[in-house]
């Protein structure tokens, strides 16, 4: 360990020297701070937690390298304009472009990747990981890894269908409020109010209490309730474009409804609908887990994420970490769309770094 401790600080040393020699003030700036901070955990406790810091700082440095790697790969991938695009995208959204496209990699190929089916009963309950399962085994015996990757399937290609159906209500009705105005907009606006004064769970609650817990039963359920969400960006976004001269223009060549919102009206406001599209779906994919959690979503023996945290969660008391993996996906998904997110509001607000 005091080798370990030695060849630390003097690799963080050499590296803050190096930085600063290049006159690369950011670098600098965090390989020294991280420097004085190991100094101060190297005190408290001892070589352990320096262990830990090298351990946190390589996996950062990896995922930054995976990043980097993925982001110039998908510029040589791109056309021109696209790849003007990505070369500013952050490493922080090139990781999370990263993440969504190993989970739909995992979703599309599920059954080719995982070793076993969904809810094939293969060992005893709650079995030890050994080298036919990964992860051990669930409550009832099905390998843990194979349900995880089916999960990502089902849980993520739920949410995505029900958050398509939530644009398609809200955006729909918002582009029609803003152009038609008058009557349509008003009752438009206080029908989504009514239905934003509902708590959203307790909606769905309501919804598969009365017609069960099926997969089209949750996705209108979903779709309804988020839909008003849609509907009042789209309204606002949509009436800063239709007052614009050149709508009026297209008014006064007699162009009807359908070709104002295809041809002049949407195109103008696509930038913040893909960014809500992004913040939609964690909602959605959210209360999507939530649900499942309290038995009310994707019913067994399908897979899902949320229902695999609920019934293995008593692993948890034995110190065994199985139950937070599924969550830890969840989280996973989660954080990777809001970094793409963060990126495309970054563009469509016209901000310079």
């Amino acid at each position: 360990m005091t080798i370990f401790v030695i060849g630390y600080y003097a690799l963080l040393l050499a590296a803050s020297c190096a930085a600063a020699y290049f006159n690369k003030r950011a670098a600098f700036m965090l390989l020294f701070s991280l420097t004085l901070v190991s100094f101060v955990v190297g005190i408290i406790g001892g070589a352990g937690a320096l262990y830990a810091i090298a351990v946190a700082a390589g996996i950062l440095a990896m995922m930054a390298m995976v990043s980097y790697a993925f982001r110039e790969f998908l510029i040589l991938l791109a056309g021109k304009e696209t790849a003007k695009e990505l070369r500013t995208a952050p490493l922080t959204a090139a990781f999370g472009m990263f993440i969504i496209f190993t989970y739909v990699i995992a979703g599309i190929f599920a059954p080719w990747i995982a070793p076993h089916g969904e809810a094939e009963v293969i060992s005893s309950a709650f079995a030890p990981a050994d080298a036919n399962m990964l992860l051990g085994a669930d409550q009832l015996g099905r390998d843990m890894f194979s349900r995880l990757v089916y999960g990502t399937r089902n849980s993520v290609g739920l949410s995505l269908t029900a958050t398509i159906g939530a644009f398609v209500l809200g955006a729909g009705a918002g582009l029609l409020a803003a152009t038609k105005g008058g009557w349509f907009d008003q009752l438009m606006g206080r029908l989504a109010d009514v239905i934003m004064s509902i708590p959203s769970l307790i909606f769905a609650l309501l919804m598969l209490s009365i017609f069960g817990p099926s997969m089209p039963v949750i996705i209108v359920a979903v779709a309804i309730i988020y839909a008003p969400r849609v509907f009042r960006l789209t309204r606002a976004v949509a009436g800063n474009v239709v007052v614009m001269d050149y709508i009026e223009a297209a008014k006064l060549r007699g162009e009807g409804t359908g070709y104002l919102i295809r041809r002049e009206i949407l195109p103008n406001s696509t930038a913040p609908l893909i960014a809500e599209f992004g913040l939609e779906f964690c909602f959605v994919f959210l209360l999507v887990a939530g649900l499942s959690f309290l038995g009310l979503g994707i019913q067994p023996p399908t897979a899902d994420w949320g229902s695999m945290v609920r019934e293995n969660a008593t692993l948890i008391s034995f110190g065994e970490i199985t139950p937070l993996i599924p969550a830890a996906a969840i989280a996973l998904l989660t954080v990777a769309v809001n970094f793409v997110v963060d990126w495309m509001l970054h563009r469509s607000s016209g901000l310079k770094e």
